[in-house]
């Protein structure tokens, strides 16, 4: 035994050759947190003067390593730049110092290889990896770029072109890409893995492989002309801002770092990785990002402990086919499990297959699938026009009209020809559960499930518990939505659950604006710019202005501070049958494009009707449109914070990120009010308290900002 760690040890195979393992003591994968960081330091030094032709790095955990542990790296980030830097400086000294050591070396990489997992292979002279092994640079996605030396051997391992896509796209690359791109030099068996490893080393101390040449190379500048160095990179430029926006600065100045760098010795290229990541990890962006994905953690953790109290789920059901119905029973026999899709109409079936098979024919033309698998997983749902089977199902999703009467008597008739244990969930997305349960006899067995449209797109289900619901049958349901690669968020039952609640106090600030004079297709714009991905305008077209006047009445019953005293453009556009997408004309009117999608265009008929409903013409500016926009929103979400809608504020911003598409890099509502402090959050909602309750802030808020408190703690 050469070393021996908590983390990881280093011994000596059969062959002579030393193997460093990676096994994480306490966590069921490995991670670069900082104990891994030291013991590695420790056994790079035991290994310089070890009497051994070579070193394998492997791990004894199903995956190699899954990055750096970001609790504890953003931990750093609070005591400044200096102490980021001088971090980075520390570790890259780790991986320069293995990947100078005085003979050959190869990591095996079994599964997952992200980030500081990837990078400390990229360090080593040769990798071989499993057929499931994905591997790649995910840190642009937290606001950041590769620390640990990837922007500078990438380009020179994989070339310019792939080291730009892979690292400011933050991709995860299958096995088969990796090797066809470079960044692999052999794919086998996991049994085969280590033997793989061991042929490598053995055939560069044979004089087969040159392992001093790949690392002149690593360590070299780029072997581009001047010409090519720029054509390579500034259209990496062009691309990358194309994509990311302006919101995202974390790929394109991880591109400017590898330009840069690019004609610089390793050592100097690495001081220019670490400048651009400390530049990064100041920003709020970045801690957004990073506070992003530690949400989706906990999430899944809250999810993890629910499917531990969850029934098994063998067959599934949908009542209500359609765009809706066909989502889903595509999204559960994608994943699995097969489902009964059951319509009172013809026509209805042949619209839910058509939208599964939709579904599935995007994955074949990716190379996702192939036309096997297509007709094995649409072999899964069963089509029908009869009840027959219904009582097999473990659980049964009620997606029929949006109607009250119709709900109740499709649930009463359900519940009377399923079994006595089957789960019943309705898909409503504005009415009560409670309401709805008042016909049931197994109230206990009922909850809400609600997806979001388009199904297969929409990461978010909101499971809404009943006031009768068990939470054997909110376990269940969570752990249904789990399987069904969904995101699962546990709300308790009001007018529009949580996602609608918060929206339409949103859409009350857009027609209120429109009321006063602002121009729809300013606000659109401001909103946009802000981060959404569309503006109010743009989103209530695609969602449907029928759906949006049926739901605002919904809430406006269940709360008078979403009563609106004005007429507004929704309403006269839904009375003259202009209904947005669905119909081709609401705010904008939309064409066909060359691939069948609509195309948004002007509607000046909307434009001047929206003129002759405002009290008069008035020029708002870009912040005054945010600012009455987003203070509604806010408010009405930390209200459901209040209320108890939602256990904690991570569960009602990532409702917002994930149900409709609040922007990431902003964190979601309460996020927002925190980074604005919420003591100026009070104060510019005060400036337009004339405006109605919705704009009031709450005692438990302003008792909050008085004490200088926060929603993340």
């Amino acid at each position: 035994m050469i070393y021996s760690g908590k983390a990881l040890s280093v011994d000596v195979l059969p062959s002579g050759i030393a193997i460093l393992v990676f096994d994480l003591e306490g966590s069921s994968v490995n991670k670069f947190n900082e104990e891994t960081l030291r013991e590695l330091q420790q056994a790079v030094a035991a290994l310089q003067t070890a009497d051994v032709p070579g070193l394998i790095l492997s791990s004894a955990k199903s995956t190699f390593i899954v990055g750096a542990d970001i609790t504890e790296f953003t931990s750093k980030f609070v005591e400044g730049e200096q102490a980021v830097y001088n971090w980075l400086v520390e570790a890259n000294k780790i991986f320069s110092d293995l990947e100078d050591l005085p003979f050959p070396t190869v990591t095996a990489i079994n599964g997952i290889a992200l980030g500081g997992g990837f990078e400390v292979a990229i360090a080593t002279d040769y990798r071989v990896a499993t057929e499931n092994a994905v591997v790649g640079f995910p840190e642009v996605k937290l606001g950041i770029l590769p620390g640990f030396g990837g922007t500078v051997r990438t380009p020179r391992l994989l070339g310019a072109d792939n080291a730009n896509q892979w690292i400011s796209s933050g991709s995860h690359i299958k096995a088969k890409q990796a090797f066809a791109e470079g960044a692999l030099d052999a794919i086998v068996s996991e049994e085969l893995l280590i033997a793989a490893a061991e042929k490598i080393v053995e055939q560069c101390n044979e004089g087969k492989l040159d392992h001093k040449k790949v690392r002149t190379q690593k360590t070299s500048p780029l072997t581009l002309t001047p010409i090519e160095l720029n054509v390579a990179f500034e259209t990496a430029k062009g691309m990358v801002v194309a994509a990311a926006g302006p919101n995202y600065p974390a790929p394109i100045t991880a591109v400017s770092v590898m330009q840069e760098a690019a004609s610089m010795e390793r050592a100097a290229a690495l001081e220019v990785e670490h400048k651009g990541f400390v530049k990064l990890a100041g920003t709020e962006v970045s801690a957004n990002l990073v506070q992003m994905f530690l949400n989706d953690q906990f999430l899944g953790g809250l999810a993890k402990k629910q499917q531990a109290a969850a029934r098994p789920i063998s067959k599934a059901a949908v009542l209500g086919a359609g765009i809706m119905g066909g989502g889903i029973a595509y999204q559960s026999a994608l994943k699995g499990t097969p489902i009964i899709m059951k319509d009172i109409a013809q026509e209805g079936l042949d619209m839910g297959m058509a939208e599964a098979r939709k579904q599935l024919e995007k994955q074949v033309a990716k190379g996702r699938m192939d036309a096997n698998k297509m007709f094995g997983i649409l072999s899964g749902i069963e089509a029908t026009l009869s009840y027959d089977d219904i009582d097999k199902a473990d659980i049964v999703v009620e997606a029929v009209v949006e109607n009250p009467k119709v709900k109740q008597a499709v649930l009463a008739e359900l519940e009377s020809l399923v079994s006595d244990d089957t789960i019943i969930a309705t898909n409503t997305s504005t009415i009560s559960v409670d309401e709805l349960a008042t016909v049931l006899k197994r109230p206990e067995n009922f909850c809400g499930m609600h997806f979001f449209n388009p199904v297969p797109v929409m990461p978010l289900v909101e499971v809404i518990r009943g006031a009768s619901s068990s939470d054997e049958t909110i376990a269940t349901t969570v752990a249904c939505a789990k399987k069904m690669g969904k995101t699962p968020i546990v709300v308790n039952n009001c007018p529009g659950f949580l996602v609608n609640r918060i929206l339409f106090p949103y859409f009350g600030a857009f027609s209120k604006l429109i009321s006063d004079g602002a121009n729809y297709k300013q606000i659109d714009k401001a909103m946009e710019r802000f981060g959404w991905p569309m503006g109010p305008a743009y989103l209530l077209d695609v969602v449907g202005l029928d759906t949006a006047v049926h739901a605002q009445a919904v809430m406006a019953d269940g709360f008078d501070r979403m009563k609106l005293d004005i007429d507004t453009v929704i309403d006269k556009l839904f009375e003259q049958k202009n209904l947005g997408q669905k119909s081709g004309s609401g705010f904008y009117l939309y064409e066909a494009d060359k691939r069948g999608k609509p195309k948004k265009l002007p509607n000046k008929a909307t434009e001047e009707l929206a003129a002759s409903m405002a009290a008069s013409q008035k020029q708002f500016e870009d912040q005054e449109i945010i600012e009455r926009m987003m203070v509604a929103m806010s408010m009405e979400t930390i209200r459901c914070l209040e209320d108890g809608i939602v256990s904690t504020a991570i569960e009602a911003d990532m409702g917002l990120v994930l149900g409709i598409g609040f922007p990431p890099f902003r964190g979601g509502a309460l996020r927002y009010v925190d980074s604005l402090g919420l003591s100026q959050f009070c104060d510019i909602a005060d400036k337009y308290a004339d405006l109605g309750e919705l704009y009031h802030p709450t005692e438990k808020l302003r008792a909050m900002a008085a004490s200088k408190e926060t929603f993340y703690k």
